[in-house]
């Protein structure tokens, strides 16, 4: 079993939040501690993590689509839902955030006009990451 993590730098300043598969978080740098999931029983592992857009907080996003907001505003998650293909990525949009799936399908839980996803059409490998235009 390999265990995965995330890092995302800061929006404001030399430094990044990097966080491992159990939800634990490590700081470098200028990033700022808002919270963690190390002491909660997680259904399945932090996958992904984006600051929100003033730095203030951040998101941290497990792989069935389950969203924690830590000094955040939650907007929702995919957690309660089946999916296709677990979660893979997490990034910021507007003032909420986007999230993608190991078969391209992308969740929208922004501010912002959806633009579209690859769920109908999955990519021949599969898709790992997430990031705005």
């Amino acid at each position: 079993h390999i265990a995965r993590c995330a890092l995302v730098a800061t929006c404001a300043g030399p430094g990044y939040n990097r966080n491992g598969s159990a939800g634990g978080m490590f700081r470098f740098g200028d990033a700022r501690f808002h919270g963690y999931t190390g002491s909660m029983r997680l259904n399945r592992p932090i996958v992904g993590i984006a600051p929100t857009p003033n730095n203030h907080g951040y998101w941290l996003v497990a792989s069935d689509g389950g969203v924690f907001a830590f000094n955040a505003p939650f907007r929702g998650s995919m957690g309660a839902v089946r999916l296709n293909k677990p979660v893979t990525g997490l990034v910021a949009f507007g003032t909420g955030y986007l999230m993608v799936a190991n078969d391209g399908g992308v969740f929208d839980f922004s501010n912002k006009a959806f633009v579209g996803s690859l769920a109908n059409n999955p990519p021949s490998a599969p898709v790992i990451g997430i990031a705005p235009a």
